[in-house]
């Protein structure tokens, strides 16, 4: 298929996005020609020239392989690695500059592994085809820019829709991690599939079981981290996807909220998820302001109600309740994000929102004692930020007197937050007597025993701010006195 070129002027506008990078295209397509090799600027770059976006990733394919890439780099950059030699890319760094070059591809998964097999083509059009859609299929040659569009990837581009270069089936079945991609550019991008890409993500949606759970979480993070998450998390549901990937979103679907707001508690999570980014602070501010986007706060609003469906009860009268829905929810938001292969940090960080996130409404009218303040502040730890913002967004009533009595009563308990904070440093809550000291007055070496008794004195801490040492001394003997170790 022949290129439709685009207007001089709008050409013209993709090669001024390109301006702080054109030194370095120049200079490598002249390098890599005078070898005897072709190059192109490919994907991500030329999509994003056309969107009116710098370019940040720069990756290129060639007809050299990649002992001969390597060889051209070398002289280039300053470093070059193997970035997977075996697929054909080769890394290279000059200055600030980060580049990948990878050998024209052809690639295939057999449809059983988990891992493509790998083979090498001999033309940009031939990579190009190969391509996941058009909208990445979409070249530049280097050094003269000559634009390559064979795909029509332009054209999709600025309608909005989402296709294939090839046949969706094909594509899919040669990566199936690519109907996961699908969902990332519609929340990214804001693209529409178009209805042959949705078919083939319904009919195939069970071949994303090859693919390692690491490559799924990683396209999952940059999904949810994407300008509007809740267009792209829709299309994982509807193609099936979810129930593989993510399974506790689309259960939830089964599940009406117990206060009939919604048609399910599905849409009230998908709600609370974009009112939780609305809540985000600008990106490069203080932690106290959650800056954006937050991948920890997102997870936590899109799964604080996963534990609803284990726990519906029907009661008396018509009423529907979820008890304890946020423990069972925290178990189950850390095995989900346990088995996507997240870290550890952040999976803990998202199962205890999930597990707090239900804490506020036991203040109620604003009763809660200033032990109460205490420990809200000191089970939340450094994710009180989040918190704030986790509860806030949850609340997703259209009673609008409702919804401004209860900011009303979140703001009041921030505020005697601020003042429990200024007073008594009560984030940095510690007992007044440190472990050395509990040891001193015990007269009891390190162990489980001293844990005990430090975790005692922090609950007395917590419970009644701060009392003095020679009070916190008399409490640790008590409660020493009532331990079987000090009659041993």
């Amino acid at each position: 298929m022949p290129t439709r070129q685009p207007s001089p002027a709008r050409l013209r506008q993709a090669v001024a996005e390109l301006a702080p990078v054109l030194p370095v295209l120049t200079d490598l397509g002249e390098r890599f020609a005078a070898a005897g090799h072709s190059l192109a600027l490919v994907g991500g770059p030329v999509r994003d020239a056309f969107l009116g976006r710098a370019a940040t990733d720069l990756d290129f394919t060639t007809s050299a392989r990649p002992d001969e890439t390597e060889a051209v780099l070398e002289a280039w950059g300053t470093a070059t690695w193997d970035m997977g030699r075996a697929f054909g890319t080769i890394g290279a760094r000059r200055g600030h500059t980060v580049v990948e070059v990878t050998t024209h591809r052809a690639d295939a998964y057999d449809g059983r592994t988990r891992k493509p097999v790998v083979a090498f083509g001999d033309s940009l059009d031939e990579d190009l085809v190969r391509r996941d859609f058009t909208v990445n299929a979409m070249a530049l040659r280097l050094p003269d820019l000559a634009f390559v569009d064979p795909h029509d990837g332009l054209t999709d581009l600025e309608e909005g829709r989402l296709r294939t270069p090839t046949a969706p089936e094909v594509s899919f079945g040669d990566d199936p991690l690519r109907m996961m991609r699908a969902a990332r550019f519609v929340a990214q991008l804001g693209l529409v599939p178009a209805p042959e890409v949705l078919t083939a993500m319904r009919e195939m949606a069970a071949s994303i079981d090859i693919v390692s759970a690491e490559r799924v979480r990683d396209e999952l993070v940059k999904l949810v981290l994407a300008p509007h998450p809740r267009a792209g998390l829709e299309l994982l549901c509807a193609s099936g996807l979810a129930a593989h990937v993510l399974p506790e979103l689309p259960a939830l679907q089964l599940e009406v909220d117990e206060h009939h707001r919604h048609k399910d508690v599905y849409e009230h999570s998908m709600t609370v998820l974009e009112q939780a980014i609305d809540l985000e602070g600008p990106p490069g501010g203080s932690p106290d302001t959650v800056p954006g986007p937050d991948l920890v706060l997102r997870l936590a609003a899109l799964l604080h109600d996963i534990g609803k469906p284990a726990t519906r009860r029907f009661e008396d009268g018509g009423g529907v309740s979820f008890h304890h829905h946020e423990v069972v929810g925290a178990k189950l938001a850390g095995r989900r994000l346990r088995a996507l292969r997240f870290d550890k940090e952040t999976t803990k960080a998202v199962a205890r929102l999930v597990e707090l996130h239900l804490r506020f409404h036991g203040y109620g009218e604003g009763q809660w004692t200033d032990s109460a303040v205490r420990r809200y502040v000191v089970d939340a730890g450094d994710l009180l930020p989040r918190l704030h913002r986790l509860t806030r967004a949850d609340c997703t009533t259209r009673n609008v007197r409702k919804a401004r009595r209860l900011a009303a009563t979140y703001d009041d308990l921030e505020a005697r937050i601020e003042r429990l904070v200024a007073q008594e440093q009560v984030k940095a809550l510690r007992p007044e007597l440190d472990g050395n000291e509990i040891a001193a007055v015990l007269g009891i070496a390190p162990g489980p025993v001293l844990g005990r008794a430090y975790k005692h004195l922090l609950e007395v801490r917590t419970s009644e701010g701060p009392i003095g040492r020679e009070a916190a001394t008399e409490r640790l003997l008590t409660w020493w006195a009532d331990q079987p170790e000090s009659r041993s």
